[in-house]
């Protein structure tokens, strides 16, 4: 018997996942209101990409929430303010800066935290558990990821 030593929970998806975002908006939409976290640096990125001021940025689309930031939601429907209506359904305004929590669904704690939470967040997404296939490490890469603008450098 080994003293001193705790075994490591296997994780209910160490086995992987299949995932293929259909860019229908889902993951972006309400009805449940929630927060959508920036970083200061993802901040920035936003503005330039929207070619505002970051004072305009923090005005117009984000909250504070104690001592961290949000992107707000449409007051009616709790979507994301950037998700917009297109002829075929919804897509992001500023999708190749979207903050790592956007980048990181289905890949989120809540979502992972069973077998069951993971189905059920087919209600709000078509994409899960279809599609490419995703390895228990790159679940856990994605999780852990926070500074995409660092990558590929």
């Amino acid at each position: 018997m080994l003293m001193g030593r705790s075994k490591k929970r296997i994780p209910w998806y160490a086995g992987g996942l299949a995932f293929e975002c259909r860019g229908c908006g889902g993951c972006c939409s309400g009805p449940g209101e929630g927060y959508i976290w920036v970083t200061r640096h993802e901040i920035g990125l936003i503005a330039a990409f929207l070619k505002i001021s970051i004072g305009e940025l923090r005005r117009d689309y984000l909250k504070r929430v104690g001592l961290r930031t949000s992107i707000i939601e449409h007051s009616l429907t709790r979507d994301c303010i950037f998700l917009e209506k297109t002829a075929n359904g919804k897509r992001c305004a500023i999708y190749p800066v979207r903050p790592s929590q956007c980048r990181n669904w289905p890949f989120w704690p809540s979502n992972l935290a069973s077998g069951r939470e993971w189905n059920q967040s087919t209600r709000k997404c078509p994409g899960v558990n279809r599609g490419r296939f995703y390895s228990y490490e790159e679940i856990e890469r994605i999780k852990k990821s926070r500074k995409w603008w660092e990558q590929g450098k």
